[in-house]
């Protein structure tokens, strides 16, 4: 089942109204089950985010101040099944946003395997060609032939060790700041708020067909 997120509302920068505080998260939906995988099978405060959901809390969080513990506020129909499900909520979305950081730290800690095994490669290719550049230095007599061969070699060497660099240098920090958004989203403070329009209007659609 398809997300049915525009029922959400942001409650953050930009929008803010005087009474959302700087690290607040808010969320609308018509039944708590949208916030959850459908096909899932396992219990519900075990199961997956909906990918849509995810993305627009997810979002919504980069956008938040870094100094900030995240508030996630869940409005939700005032009904008797809805409040029942939602006392699951906290630990629900806790596991879930636990369990993407420590997949993100897996990812990270791949990466890192795959950057010193680059790094094994690359600095023993640079060192086979600075041998042989050495060596074409010593057999070669002309001299315009030689350096070029000897900057070929080294130009060789290093572009080995682009790869690696790139991954120390660079690579790992966006997955880095993704595991921390996810540990901080773990740790958020989850309010859950029923709202009385949805319940209200049941009621009225339950009174007009009786007969």
């Amino acid at each position: 089942m398809a997300f049915e997120g525009p029922t959400i509302n942001r409650g953050g920068i930009g929008e803010r109204d005087s009474g959302t505080s700087a690290g607040t998260i808010e969320v609308r939906v018509d039944d708590i089950a949208q916030l959850f995988h459908t096909l899932d099978p396992f219990p519900f405060r075990e199961k997956d985010l909906d990918r849509e959901a995810e993305e627009y809390i997810v979002g919504w969080a980069r956008e938040l101040p870094a100094d900030h513990p995240f508030r996630i506020v869940v409005h939700f129909p005032d009904d008797q099944s809805q409040t029942d499900l939602s006392r699951d909520l906290p630990e629900a979305l806790g596991k879930y946003f636990a369990s993407r950081a420590g997949v993100i730290q897996g990812d990270l800690n791949e990466l890192f395997r795959i950057g010193r095994r680059s790094l094994a490669i690359g600095v023993a290719i640079l060192v086979a060609c600075l041998l042989a550049s050495n060596l074409a230095s010593g057999f070669l007599a002309d001299a315009s032939f030689k350096k070029m061969v000897e900057e070929s070699f080294l130009i060789l060497g290093w572009v080995a060790n682009w790869r690696p660099l790139e991954i120390f240098l660079y690579d790992w920090w966006p997955i880095a700041r993704r595991r921390d958004l996810y540990h901080r989203l773990s740790a958020a403070t989850v309010d859950r708020k029923p709202y009385q329009g949805a319940a209200r209007a049941r009621t009225t659609s339950r009174s007009t067909s009786a007969p």
